[in-house]
């Protein structure tokens, strides 16, 4: 993007604009550029595995985030450089996460990869109570104490591009900030610098060793209490309360290793079309999944659930006849 481009952007009142290098990528890998360029507090990694067997064509790396949204019931704390710059009481929560996004107003560039920068993170299942109010009532025991909601500002990003042996190296730039448009092009240039660099060797896994003794895991429920769960969730079914309920459990461990090792042999065993993740300084997210759950792109919805699913026919007769 020429410094013309960049200023015209501006002046239609785009308020962080994507400049972007494009290199080769066949002697790198996203594991590799992720110890590179993003392996401290606030970053990511996603991943992707088709059908089990090839990698998913883009794989995307985000680079350690300033800016980072945290929102415990409903206190939101939002924190830059890790100093705390906007905290409030918000009656809705998931309101506040759509008026933060509403903030940044970011230009489609052709030729960029669909994802190039925004709000990255979680939001835990304790958000039904933000949209169910029944349940406000209801006891919340937090014993991890982790946000409800965590949302980082992606604003530096690598695109690795499977498909081409490629990658995308990007930063969205506020073009209100001083020298905007020579000072997104010098991180560009520092962001490259850093992935010409040798990668710090790490310790390798051994896949062969035996393991010592069955793991032993700590459930967060007993036996007694998740059967008292299970009959409880068959009388709401009678009474017509709800149609399905998965009782979860919690599995604990103690796990000593790095957290980017346990990564590296899950995406070894188990690939999946959504592996991820994610470093958030105090805990880690880490994991694979083979559903999409939901996505919404152009105002389209796809969701495709997994647990509880049952074959659908093409037609309304196919339908029928599975019943």
């Amino acid at each position: 993007m020429t410094r013309e481009e960049f200023l015209r952007l501006a002046a239609e009142g785009y308020n962080r604009i994507p400049l972007a290098y494009e290199t080769l990528a066949d002697f790198d890998t996203p594991l590799s550029i992720y110890l590179k360029l993003a392996d401290e507090p606030n970053s990511y990694l996603l991943e992707s595995v088709q059908g089990g067997e090839k990698w998913g064509r883009y794989s995307i790396i985000g680079l350690p985030c300033r800016t980072v949204m945290r929102v415990h019931d409903h206190t939101v704390s939002v924190t830059h450089d890790g100093v705390e710059i906007e905290r409030l009481e918000a009656e809705d929560p998931l309101d506040f996460v759509e008026t933060f996004k509403a903030r940044y107003n970011v230009p489609t560039i052709a030729g960029l990869p669909r994802f190039n920068g925004g709000l990255v993170g979680y939001f835990g299942y304790d958000c039904v109570r933000y949209v169910e109010p029944r349940l406000g009532a209801c006891p919340n025991p937090d014993p991890l104490g982790v946000p409800d909601i965590l949302l980082m500002v992606s604003d530096a990003v690598v695109v690795f591009d499977n498909l081409a042996g490629k990658m995308h190296a990007i930063v969205l730039v506020d073009p209100a900030q001083p020298e905007a448009y020579e000072g997104g092009l010098a991180r560009l240039e520092a962001l490259m610098e850093k992935l010409r660099q040798p990668i710090t060797p790490r310790r390798g896994l051994d896949l062969t060793r035996p393991q010592a003794a069955d793991p032993v895991f700590r459930s967060s429920f007993t036996q007694s209490d998740y059967e008292k769960a299970v009959d409880t969730i068959k009388e709401y079914i009678l009474a017509g309360d709800c149609m399905q309920v998965v009782p979860s459990q919690r599995m604990s461990i103690d796990f000593k290793a790095a957290p980017i090792d346990l990564y590296r042999a899950l995406r070894c065993f188990n690939p999946t079309p959504y592996m991820y993740f994610f470093n958030f300084g105090d805990f880690h997210v880490v994991g694979s999944s083979p559903e999409v759950l939901v996505r919404v792109e152009d105002n389209l919805i796809t969701v495709r659930p997994i647990a509880g699913t049952r074959p659908r026919g093409a037609t309304e007769e196919e339908d029928y006849a599975l019943e």
